[in-house]
């Protein structure tokens, strides 16, 4: 589970109730049923309606990348693929096929597949490559749908608070009620706003750093693979690999190759 997700959201919702506890507020006034199911169930609504079904169906599953991290460690991968080429210079390509089932990401047993069969290096490029495109169009989508509903959310609060306020003026013979009744529509925007910016749209910036976290990984194992398939040696092929890591992760692994040195 993401920490960072589940904590954040935590300090966010924590903040907007102490603020309103703080202020005095009426905490049982703050919870309206009615501007709930208008926010949440509009915002969704009005999301489905601007995709496909088949991708809307695939959102639930979308959404949990948000709330759970996939690690994806690039050490690993370059670890891994220094291994792979020392193995493929010592006894072949070929050797390489005992692997494959040991393997558990995907992409990279595709990788290594196409390599043992002997694929041309340009096509096992373009294939991984395209792979790699459409993975990246399925990650846009999550994000996109979140960021339709944060952009919906804080509009349908403002219809919310129209009627409600249309709904207050029916009741200018009882000001007793209208007052209640006043308060209680500014609620709906107070809501939409509430969603978009503490829930809606951070889920889709959270699906889009993920997005670019996978995408470096996968960039990293089609250099790999095409750097096998070249017939680089080990050091090359780390040398590389190691463009993808972060010059502190980077300098963690020069400072140990000194060391062992």
């Amino acid at each position: 589970m993401d920490i960072a997700t589940i904590g954040g959201l935590l300090v966010a919702l924590g903040s907007l109730i102490g603020f309103a506890y703080l202020e005095g507020s009426h905490m049982g006034a703050l919870f309206n049923v009615p501007s709930l199911v208008l926010i949440i169930g509009g915002s969704l609504g009005v999301s489905l309606m601007s995709f496909s079904i088949s991708t809307s169906i695939g959102i639930a599953k979308i959404t949990k990348n948000a709330f759970f991290e996939k690690k994806m460690d690039l050490n690993k991968v370059i670890e891994q693929f220094v291994r792979f080429s020392e193995k493929a210079r010592k006894e072949g390509i070929l050797a390489l096929e005992s692997e494959l089932e040991n393997i558990e990401d995907p992409f990279l047993k595709k990788g290594i597949q196409l390599v043992t069969d002997g694929v041309d290096i340009q096509l096992t490029e373009e294939i991984l490559e395209h792979d790699l495109h459409f993975v990246e169009e399925r990650h846009h989508v999550g994000e996109s749908f979140f960021s339709t509903m944060g952009g919906y959310s804080p509009t349908l609060g403002i219809i919310g608070t129209i009627l409600g306020l249309v709904n207050a003026l029916g009741r200018l013979d009882n000001p007793a009620e209208m007052g209640h009744a006043i308060a209680s529509a500014f609620i709906a925007t107070l809501y939409g706003v509430a969603f978009a910016n503490v829930v809606f749209l951070p889920i889709g910036a959270k699906l889009k750093i993920r997005s670019q976290e996978e995408v470096l990984v996968r960039q990293a194992i089609i250099a790999g693979i095409l750097s096998i398939t070249a017939g680089d040696n080990p050091r090359i092929t780390q040398e590389k690999l190691k463009v993808f890591l972060s010059p502190k992760k980077r300098a963690e692994i020069e400072r140990a190759q000194t060391e062992g040195a």
